[in-house]
C-alpha cells in the first residue's frame, strides 16, 4: 500500500509539473513553430520572389534566424533538432493547462487517502493458531465452524472468502487476503488442512475443443 501511495502521489506530481511547466513550454516552442512559418519562412519566400535572397540571408543572420543552405528555404525540422526541440509541437488550451491542475490536485489526495488506509492498517495482523485463525478486525474464526471456501480469485488476486458458522450463531463471510497480509497463505494452508466442507476453485484452462471442461469446481 505505501508503493501505491507512492506511485499515485508521483502521477500527482507529474500532473502539476505538466501544468506549471511541461505545458507551457510545449506552448512557447508552439509559437516558436508559428513565429518560423509566419515570420522566417514567409519573408524568405518573398525576398525570393524579389531577387533578394542574399539581403535577405544577411539580415537573418544578424537576427540569429535559421538560414537555409544554396537558396533553400530554412527547415524547422533542422532548426527544432538543434533546439532539442518536437518536430510537430503541440498547442495546449487553456482549458488542458488548467485541467492537469485539477488531475494533480486530485491525485494526489487520493493518495493521502491510501497512506491514510496504509496508517490505518499498518499493525493489523491476520494470525493462525492450533484450531483457529484470527481476522486483523479480530474476529476469531475456528476451523470446525468453516463451511465453505471460494479459492477462484486465489492465483489472479489472492482472495480467498471463507463461510463459517458458530454454533448457536449466524453464517457470516471472512477474506484471506495474501496481496494486503505477507503470508496469508500459511494461514489458508492451516485451514485447508483441517477443513472438511465446500471447496470452490478455479480448475485449469479447459482443453481445447472439450465442451465437458468447466472453469469452476466444487
Amino acid at each position: 500500500m505505501s508503493m501505491m501511495a507512492g506511485m499515485i502521489a508521483l502521477f500527482g506530481l507529474y500532473f502539476l509539473y505538466d501544468g506549471k511547466v511541461g505545458y507551457p513550454k510545449a506552448n512557447e516552442i508552439a509559437e516558436k513553430k508559428a513565429w518560423f512559418d509566419d515570420e522566417v519562412l514567409k519573408t524568405f519566400d518573398e525576398a525570393k520572389v524579389a531577387g533578394k535572397l542574399e539581403a535577405w540571408t544577411a539580415s537573418a543572420k544578424s537576427k540569429g534566424w535559421p538560414i537555409g543552405r544554396d537558396a533553400e528555404p530554412p527547415r524547422w525540422i533542422s532548426y527544432a533538432a538543434k533546439n532539442g526541440w518536437p518536430e510537430k509541437p503541440h498547442r495546449y488550451t487553456p482549458e488542458e493547462i488548467q485541467g492537469q491542475f485539477y488531475w494533480g490536485g486530485g491525485t494526489l489526495l487520493v493518495g493521502l487517502f491510501v497512506a491514510g488506509l496504509m496508517l490505518i492498517n499498518k499493525n493489523k495482523v491476520l494470525r493462525a493458531e492450533a484450531d483457529h485463525f484470527i481476522t486483523p478486525e479480530k474476529k476469531k474464526v475456528f476451523f470446525a465452524d468453516a463451511f465453505r471456501i471460494d479459492k477462484r480469485k486465489w492465483d489472479n488476486k489472492a482472495l480467498a472468502y471463507v463461510w463459517h458458522k458458530p454454533e448457536g450463531g449466524t453464517a457470516s463471510k471472512v477474506v484471506i487476503d495474501d496481496l494486503k497480509y505477507a503470508g496469508a497463505g500459511l494461514v489458508l494452508d492451516r485451514l485447508m488442512a483441517n477443513f472438511k466442507g465446500e471447496l470452490i476453485e478455479k480448475q485449469a484452462d479447459p482443453v481445447e475443443n472439450s465442451p465437458e471442461a468447466s472453469t469452476d469446481s466444487v
